[in-house]
């Protein structure tokens, strides 16, 4: 690889804005007004991010190199497609998980998986496997704690409708009480092809981020929405998987779909065994479920309750009345544990 020489001395140099797409060990693919190169961090931007990360006792790679895919960045472009990233600009937002500990005394810290985004789109199977409600939960407080739309996908319908389209009765349930708390849910088959044209519609025009274990159907979903994409990004996420604590690739992929500009991206969240939930301090759990919010200040302890069997619990009293579903207490009770 050529190298090229810091110009950002120089104020009469010209920059132009970019959204990163791919990172790879510190080489990054920008896409720019219809161009694609190949950038890396400037020497005067790298040396500011090591000495910003050695004053606050971060030695960690995601704290000396903080690009993450869809980043907005200031480059100078040089020769050969090469470019020089000279400034990182404010993300609007950003999903995280809570990083892997690689060791006994090593304590979790916040790993930024993209920023600038704007919806996460959980996808979970109808069946083969059986969807994990639970884990479902998770996905969504992390949207809700980033301030970002959650679009559930639920693939596989084909293998849980009986010859006149009801689904089976858990399912059912599952769904209405998703919709009832006011998240929208799409149920989609890639074999049947119902339901693509909504989540086609979902998509359009937005940056989301993926989230889904292997097995639940996003290969032949994106394989549907546009010919070989699932496939695409399914290499990607065999590549990312590799390490046990370490991710070395993300990307985002643009969407070319049959409608007018903008067609939007997806990023897929693949390489990680469990999705440890990362929430900032001061932050309150129940907060992130919609619908404990409406009960909250009734309790009678306040925002000290813990929502479990403290007496006057204004959240206890609307799980025995049916407001809140049992299953949704439960999984705020597991996530308040790792807390």
């Amino acid at each position: 690889m050529s190298t090229m020489k810091d110009s950002t001395d120089n104020p009469s140099t010209k920059t132009d804005v970019g959204i990163v797409y791919k990172k790879s060990t510190g080489i990054y693919t920008i896409h720019a007004a219809g161009r694609i190169l190949t950038c890396v961090l400037s020497a005067r931007l790298r040396g500011s991010l090591v000495e910003a990360a050695g004053s606050h006792g971060h030695h960690a790679a995601e704290h000396l190199d903080p690009l993450v895919v869809g980043d907005q960045v200031r480059f100078i472009e040089g020769q050969g497609g090469m470019g020089l990233i000279v400034e990182i600009l404010p993300r609007r937002n950003q999903f995280s998980r809570r990083s892997a500990i690689s060791m006994p005394t090593a304590r979790p810290h916040e790993q930024v998986i993209a920023a600038n985004v704007d919806q996460v789109v959980p996808v979970f199977a109808a069946a083969e496997p059986a969807p994990k409600w639970n884990l479902l939960d998770r996905y969504l407080v992390s949207a809700e704690a980033a301030e970002l739309p959650a679009l559930i996908c639920i693939t596989k319908l084909d293998l849980v409708q009986d010859p006149g389209g009801t689904l089976q009765d858990e399912l059912a349930d599952a769904v209405a009480e998703y919709r009832r708390i006011g998240y929208r849910v799409i149920l989609v088959s890639a074999y049947s092809g119902q339901g693509l044209v909504e989540v086609k519609e979902a998509l359009q025009g937005q940056v989301s981020v993926l989230l889904g274990k292997s097995g639940v159907g996003k290969t032949s979903l994106l394989n549907a929405l546009q010919p070989e994409l699932g496939l695409r990004v399914n290499a990607v996420s065999q590549m990312t998987g590799k390490g046990k604590h370490t991710t070395t690739t993300m990307e985002m992929f643009p969407l070319e779909l049959e409608y007018s500009e903008p067609c939007g991206a997806i990023i897929d969240t693949p390489g990680i065994r469990e999705f440890g939930l990362w929430l900032e301090d001061g932050h309150d759990l129940d907060w992130f479920f919609p619908e404990m919010r409406p009960f909250i200040s009734g309790c009678r302890f306040g925002l000290n309750c813990q929502h479990d069997e403290e007496p006057g619990c204004a959240v206890r009293q609307a799980v025995n009345a049916g407001q809140i579903d049992p299953h949704r207490w439960k999984s705020y009770l597991n996530l308040r544990g790792e807390a």
